[in-house]
């Protein structure tokens, strides 16, 4: 039948207050759905928020332990510089004391007694150091 026709036209009609029903029951629950949509969004939006504060948290604290890990890198660098210039102080030491040793038994007075003096102002350097740094 052609949609001319007089039945047709009951038929299309009677169609169209069936759709218009149903978007008018499709209206309130699509309401009733899009306020729920709301609520998921919005307790999602909570969610992500609160995950978001302890991201920050977390950041903060790797911050901290960084930074706690740098200062002491930092002075276990100076620990380490300051037992190298110690070793080398020994060092020195001890080649003067070696020295004087020699100097000794081959019976080299004046040699002896100069190093004997050089060894004297190091261990006195190293004594005021020491006090300055108290």
């Amino acid at each position: 039948m052609a949609p001319f026709s007089f039945p047709g036209r009951l038929r299309s009609a009677a169609l169209s207050r069936k759709r218009f029903r149903s978007k008018a029951k499709h209206g309130r629950k699509g309401m009733k759905n899009m306020q729920e949509s709301f609520k998921r969004l919005k307790s999602e939006m909570e969610e992500i928020s609160e995950e978001q504060k302890n991201i920050r948290e977390g950041q903060r604290q790797v911050k901290q332990k960084f930074e706690a890990i740098e200062s002491e890198c930092e002075e276990l660098k100076r620990e380490t510089r300051l037992i190298i210039q110690q070793s080398a102080r020994t060092q020195v030491k001890l080649a003067l004391m070696f020295r004087i040793l020699k100097a000794r038994e081959t019976g080299d007075s004046s040699t002896a007694a100069y190093l004997t003096e050089m060894l004297r102002e190091i261990v006195a350097r190293e004594k005021e150091e020491r006090e300055a740094d108290s």
